[in-house]
């Protein structure tokens, strides 16, 4: 079927006009990016003016025109707070955390207010060509911050710029419509989903210098640490990743491994993953990354192409790991 050829130009005029927005994390508010239109209340409201008023000149009823010249400057005045509303605010985006494919990504917006008067009604949203955007709602106090939370979901792995952000209100009266558009410059990064359920971890190999691996045991019984089992001596728990479990949430216990040898690291191998798919392969060692990690064991990444990350352990060493794999 072919495309419609008005909504393809109004597309190109569109992608034209966002390319000319500068792409910045701060954005003040001025009369050069707020714009202004009456909303579709502010149109009939304009019509049951002008029935009014001509009326009024037919019958020549003074309290008409009171009532119109009153109705009228009530709307010039809400026409005046409404821009104001906006004008002067100064809108801040703060980095973006990175999310896993098929996520959310939350992005945090913060609103600043010089004056000494609150504005209420601002509302943010992410911009998209078809359907109605999701508006997050906010009262900014007098000399103060207010932050917003709004998301958005990428199509894939890897890192993103973030979609056009645009920011309105329609206080007081609700007769005017204000907005503006913003471009961030920031980007998110998205990391890959990890297979479901969690496949095993794979057996380590020898270290150098050493001439047999490891007993390679069931899902993460490697590097002298597995999952709890029924039975297992309390001396033997590892206290300390279990009370890490517990404050997650997770209440996930390990276990010493007495019998385990210490001669093997643990490689992360894509690779070696098992698995036809390229995108499946990636899935299934991002699994083995978060299980390695939430067991506390030390391992290292094998990506495609012979790129490797030493073996480690900890929060900054899975969020490295996840990083190369979001961008492999």
């Amino acid at each position: 079927m072919p495309k419609n050829p008005l909504a393809a130009l109004r597309q190109r005029l569109r992608r034209w006009w966002q390319a000319r927005l500068p792409a910045t994390d701060t954005l003040a508010l001025t009369q050069r990016n707020v714009y202004i239109l009456p909303t579709g209340s502010g149109w009939m409201l304009a019509l049951t003016l002008l029935v009014l008023l001509i009326a009024s000149i037919n019958f020549q009823l003074n309290l008409g025109y009171l009532l119109t010249f009153l109705l009228a400057g009530s709307a010039a005045v809400g026409m005046h707070i409404c821009h104001g509303t906006l004008r002067g605010t100064e809108l801040r985006l703060l980095p973006p955390e990175p999310a896993f494919q098929g996520q959310a990504a939350t992005l945090t917006v913060e609103l600043h207010n010089t004056r000494r008067s609150p504005r209420y009604g601002i509302a943010l949203a992410t911009w998209h060509e078809s359907g109605a955007p999701h508006w997050a709602w906010t009262d900014v106090p007098a000399q103060g911050t207010a932050q917003v939370h709004i998301a958005f979901k990428p199509p894939r792995r890897g890192l993103h710029a973030l979609p056009l952000l645009t920011a309105e209100t329609r206080f007081p009266l609700g007769t005017f419509r204000v907005w503006t558009w913003w471009r961030p410059a920031a980007q998110v990064l998205v990391y890959p989903a990890p297979e479901v359920p969690a496949p095993p971890l794979p057996p380590g190999e020898p270290r150098a210098g050493q001439g047999h691996a490891a007993r390679a045991g069931g899902a993460g019984e490697f590097d002298g640490v597995r999952a709890y089992r029924r039975g297992d001596p309390l001396k033997l728990v590892v206290w300390k990743k279990a009370a890490q479990a517990f404050a997650t949430g997770s209440h996930t216990l390990v276990s010493r491994d007495a019998q385990q040898s210490q001669a093997a690291d643990l490689w992360l191998d894509v690779d070696r993953a098992g698995l036809a798919d390229p995108e499946a392969r990636i899935a299934r060692v991002t699994a083995w990354v978060l299980q390695a990690d939430r067991l506390g064991l030390r391992w290292g990444l094998r990506l495609p192409g012979g790129a490797t990350i030493a073996p480690g352990e900890g929060a900054q060493h899975r969020r490295r790991c996840l990083e190369a794999l979001a961008l492999c």
